[in-house]
């Protein structure tokens, strides 16, 4: 079985559990202004990686890592680093929060939850391997080239962010992609010194 099969049947049964019992999900969410002030909370920053606000959330973040994941990790096993993968997607679940944390760590009403940083990052790796592919996007009726998407997808978290009107955590899809597609340029190092990027950016297809 693969992991991203096995991040997305671990990470499907603890959100049901969660949506099904309130102090699991309490537990389990990210809370900065709680983590701020008690010792023992920092475990928040990867268990709500695995709790999602509603199905719909659940769904959309597992069906966007099934297909994307499954090609990361096709490229981590290529590369002979096949436990990179889950690597990449648990520590950008952390990493991603950082931002969220430092800025909400005095709002108590703040809480956060959701796979979008790890998933964000796993988008991004397959964005520094694979720039030209196209990535499709329900109502629009032709792909975007994953580049152009990156692009517009960082400027957008980036304006929602700042702007802070809504209950998205544009902070962790922001940060989760800039530290995916700099874990992928860290693990080409090894196998093609960087370059795999650049020379399909320089060679696009449509």
């Amino acid at each position: 079985m693969s992991y991203t099969v096995i991040i997305i049947i671990i990470t499907t049964l603890i959100s049901i559990a969660a949506l099904r019992n309130l102090e699991i999900f309490g537990r389990l969410m990210f809370y900065p202004y709680l983590m701020h002030r008690q010792a023992n909370q920092q475990y928040r920053f990867l268990t709500s990686g695995f709790i999602h606000a509603d199905f719909n959330h659940l769904l959309f973040n597992m069906i966007t890592l099934y297909f994307f994941g499954s090609v990361v990790e096709n490229i981590c096993g290529a590369i002979g680093l096949p436990i990179m993968y889950p690597a990449l997607y648990l520590s950008a679940i952390i990493v991603s929060s950082i931002a969220a944390f430092v800025k909400h760590q005095n709002h108590s009403q703040y809480r956060a939850v959701g796979a979008s940083g790890g998933v964000s990052a796993i988008l991004f790796a397959t964005v520094y391997f694979e720039p030209w592919n196209k990535i499709y996007i329900i109502f629009l009726p032709i792909g975007i080239p994953a580049v152009i998407f990156a692009g517009l997808y960082l400027a957008y978290s980036a304006y929602m962010s700042k702007k802070g009107q809504d209950n998205v955590g544009h902070d962790a899809h922001f940060w989760g992609a800039v530290y995916g597609f700099v874990f992928a340029f860290l693990l080409d190092l090894r196998f093609s010194h960087g370059q795999i990027f650049m020379e399909k950016l320089l060679n696009p297809h449509f």
